[in-house]
């Protein structure tokens, strides 16, 4: 096994009982902090920017290529015309402005993406390994003042139980990301906060094994008062942007002035090694079906819609079963799929 810090099967995180309620899965990763810049920052932080992940030119061709797949849609929609932004003529998203049926999650542009040199290897220095698994996440193009602006829907992606850095976040931005445009949101340090106040201000009794808890405003004033500032990250085609799944994030909503059409494609990484073979199992058949799972690489794997459905609850005549084109499936591809042992 090729590693940079060898993991092994000892280092895994105890599986333990739902019951009873105090129980606790503690995860043996600690970032080396004082190595590289952007795992200080994401230590310090909870949140970090590696610069130029891929270059510039090659991000804006993959942006095209997700533009072209838009259009495939609707050939009448025309990118640089907003007079033909209709909603009807895209597909169907989810509430949170992203594609992840119509088997987009495994086009041959977002696996392009996943597998560039420059964003996977951020993820092996954080980790000590090269032998990763990749999240089967989505895209998301946000087409500026198409929808109503959403209110901010603060929360974590990791469940109050799990104790420690279980899981590290990721958007490979194609476009744009400035002070009015599209971007993710963070509430910078709160990484370091989120655990004392589910045990200060949460019964052990309430906790929940789902990786995602939303905060209210009331909740969210407690954070900054010990100095959390609610920051959007700005972003350039081809930079990396990284966060701890404890630190409290949400999309935020382009302003009236932003002309960019936001495009990113969410990717996590994690140790294979830390897959339970229940979960490579339930990966290997989200996988076979050109499915999509949660932001997690490695556990809480669950398909999502394949197929999407439209406002009246009918099903897309649209829908489709497999990618318009298809990855080719190299070893690396199946490794990082869990299809392929390391």
């Amino acid at each position: 096994m090729s590693t940079t810090q060898t993991i092994t099967q000892t280092d895994t995180p105890t599986k333990v009982a739902l019951n009873p309620a105090s129980v606790r899965v503690f995860s043996p990763f600690k970032l080396k902090t004082g190595t590289e810049h952007f795992i200080d920052d994401l230590a310090s932080q909870g949140y970090a920017v590696v610069k130029g992940a891929i270059p510039p030119d090659r991000a804006r061709a993959y942006q095209q290529r997700a533009f072209d797949w838009l259009r495939s849609f609707d050939d009448s929609l025309d990118l640089d015309d907003p007079s033909t932004w209709k909603t009807a003529k895209l597909p169907v998203q989810t509430d949170k402005n992203t594609y992840e049926a119509y088997g987009v999650v495994h086009e041959s542009f977002m696996w392009d993406v996943r597998m560039e040199p420059g964003v996977i290897e951020p993820f092996a220095k954080i980790w000590g390994t090269r032998d990763l698994l990749v999240s089967f996440d989505s895209l998301n193009i946000t087409l500026p003042g198409l929808k109503p602006v959403r209110a901010p829907w603060p929360h974590v992606d990791q469940a109050p139980r799990k104790r420690g850095m279980h899981c590290v976040q990721g958007i490979v931005n194609l476009s744009h990301a400035g002070p009015e445009d599209g971007s993710l949101v963070v509430v910078v340090g709160s990484n370091k906060y989120t655990e004392e106040y589910f045990d200060t201000h949460t019964k052990p009794a309430d906790w929940e094994w789902r990786d995602n808890r939303y905060f209210n405003e009331k909740e969210m004033e407690w954070f900054r008062t010990r100095g959390c500032e609610v920051r959007r990250v700005e972003a350039e085609p081809g930079d990396l942007i990284l966060w701890d799944s404890r630190t409290i994030h949400y999309g935020g909503e382009p302003t009236e002035k932003s002309k960019t059409i936001r495009t990113v494609v969410y990717a996590a990484y994690a140790p294979a090694v830390l897959a339970s073979k229940e979960a490579i199992a339930e990966k290997q058949k989200v996988f076979a079906a050109n499915g999509a799972t949660t932001h997690w690489p490695h556990d809480n794997i669950k398909l999502r819609e394949l197929f999407a459905t439209l406002p009246d609850g009918t099903p897309d005549p649209r829908n489709r079963g497999e990618p318009l084109q298809k990855a080719e499936q190299t070893d690396k591809l199946l490794k990082l799929a869990g299809v392929m042992a390391y």
